[in-house]
């Protein structure tokens, strides 16, 4: 939860929570609905607590914003306020096998088949496939749907509900941003599609209602356990899924402009204005912001990679090798090169450009002096070259190549990871000094809502926010060589898995 001065941006406070992840089967990503809603009032309440000790009223607090990881799927119900399953998480793998079994449903078995309605291939990242999951393996869910009794959302639409009475009158919606990545959303019409609905066989009643990202949706009501009890009465009237929110709060609001968020995965959104622009290099197409009711839509080209901030976490937790985060930036500093290893951290298939699910991660051209400094380095370049790839495609889509590319999230505290990019991108790489743009898109799209009004979107208006600048260090031709191993590296790490085999040996 931060907090944000409406008039220069400045964060004035903030607390954050680690949320846990759960895998309780291999490729099965899931987290606690209840245990995010609890993060969130724990959050409010510490923030406000530090607010207090520097002396600033909270009343003075005028709006709320959400901005969540899109496409994790919830399911809950309406009369007990309950969810009736784990959240599935973005790159949870469960629904492999639903994916196959939609796709033989398709001429061709097409996976671009919807594009030009959705924007996006089928694939197990989006939630429509996640509901059909539930639909067809949880007991609970399928009852709730037939009495009626069933909710669906991502992420934003479960805290909304829940932050504005829950079963007493919450209110149930979402954005564009997040509808955009349901695939049963029109992102022409703006409305969800009911040939969508019937293709993945969902009841439309379970979907929220779908608004703008900046207008007010409801008031806070108070959590019991607020002390402050002071944001009760707060209007909701932000909401963006976090890439949407990241645009936002890096004010790329002009035709060409594109930002790259490092986060779990790493996704690179390029703005491309009241224009759809479809994608022939593997990209999404999706909803950049539509900032009011009576504002005009504005559309993105998007990459997503499904590992980045992922793979450092795996080789903190799975493999050992380091006890912090902070330690891989010093041991890749330490290495200063992969010498001749790859790492392709395929851990959930790959995403885009290619799309393929059926990849696993691998490392290569390891030799008798590979040690883990080498492949703390191939980590930190594996995020960079998944970044170039996503680049190389928006500029053959865009058809004007980026000069520089705008930079945010936890990762790029990381200036080894930094330098890299530069190198690799062989652009510069800029990165305001206050990386939470996220948290930061999310409070202006609150604070410039109809009713609110204390937040200023016109260009001229906002603050010019100070950046550090990555410059290339490497010659062309070296990240080329280097670049060129990676692709052959990312081939080899391709058609591993096949879905007719058992996984651990059992049959399922």
């Amino acid at each position: 939860f931060q907090v944000f001065n409406a008039k220069t941006a400045e964060l004035l406070s903030h607390h954050q929570v680690e949320i846990q992840q759960k895998f309780p089967k291999e490729g099965w990503v899931e987290q606690d609905p209840k245990e995010i809603l609890k993060s969130v009032h724990e959050c409010v309440e510490r923030t406000c607590e530090k607010l207090q000790q520097l002396n600033i009223d909270i009343t003075n607090i005028k709006a709320i914003g959400v901005s969540n990881q899109r496409e994790t799927t919830v399911v809950w119900d309406k009369t007990t306020g309950e969810p009736l399953y784990n959240a599935i998480v973005w790159l949870d793998l469960r629904t492999q096998s639903t994916v196959e079994r939609l796709l033989k449903r398709i001429p061709g078995k097409n996976k671009a088949f919807f594009k030009f309605r959705t924007g996006l291939p089928l694939s197990t990242y989006f939630s429509a496939v996640k509901l059909r999951w539930l639909l067809d393996n949880v007991e609970e869910i399928r009852q709730a749907v037939d009495d009626e009794r069933a909710m669906f959302g991502t992420i934003d639409s479960w805290l909304i509900w829940s932050l504005t009475g829950g079963k007493n009158g919450g209110v149930h919606c979402t954005d564009v941003t997040n509808a955009s990545r349901t695939m049963l959303f029109n992102i022409h019409s703006l409305e969800w599609d009911p040939e969508l609905c019937q293709f993945f066989d969902i009841p439309m009643e379970i979907l929220p209602k779908v608004r703008s990202s900046s207008e007010i949706y409801g008031l806070m009501v108070c959590f019991l356990m607020c002390k402050s009890g002071a944001l009760t009465g707060v209007p909701i009237s932000g909401c963006l899924g976090d890439q949407s929110a990241a645009l936002v709060g890096q004010m790329c609001f002009q035709d060409g402009q594109a930002k790259n968020t490092y986060g779990t995965g790493c996704f690179l959104l390029c703005n491309t204005g009241q224009k759809s622009v479809f994608s022939e290099h593997g990209l999404l197409t999706t909803i950049a912001y539509k900032l009011g009711r009576d504002k005009p839509v504005c559309y993105a080209l998007e990459g997503s990679v499904a590992i980045a901030g992922a793979v450092v976490r795996w080789l903190r937790d799975n493999l050992g090798i380091v006890k912090t985060s902070q330690e891989v930036e010093k041991l890749a500093a330490e290495a200063g090169t992969s010498y001749g290893c790859y790492f392709v951290p395929a851990f959930s298939g790959l995403y885009a450009p290619y799309w393929e699910p059926s990849a696993r991660g691998i490392i290569c051209g390891l030799t008798q002096f590979t040690n883990k400094n080498h492949i703390a380095f191939a980590a930190l370049e594996a995020v960079c070259f998944q970044t170039r790839e996503i680049l190389d495609a928006i500029n053959k889509d865009c058809g004007i190549p980026l000069s520089q590319l705008q930079v945010d999230g936890g990762m790029t505290n990381n200036k080894v990871l930094m330098q890299l990019q530069s190198d690799i991108l062989c652009i510069p790489v800029v990165k305001p000094s206050m990386p939470e743009t996220t948290a930061l898109g999310a409070a202006m799209a609150a604070g410039a809502a109809e009713g609110v009004g204390i937040w200023s979107l016109n260009p001229g208006d906002l603050t010019a926010v100070t950046c550090e600048r990555f410059e290339p260090q490497i010659n062309p031709e070296e990240s080329e060589f280097r670049y060129a191993r990676w692709k052959k590296a990312v081939m080899k790490s391709m058609g591993w898995e096949t879905s007719e085999a058992p996984s651990n040996g059992k049959s399922e």
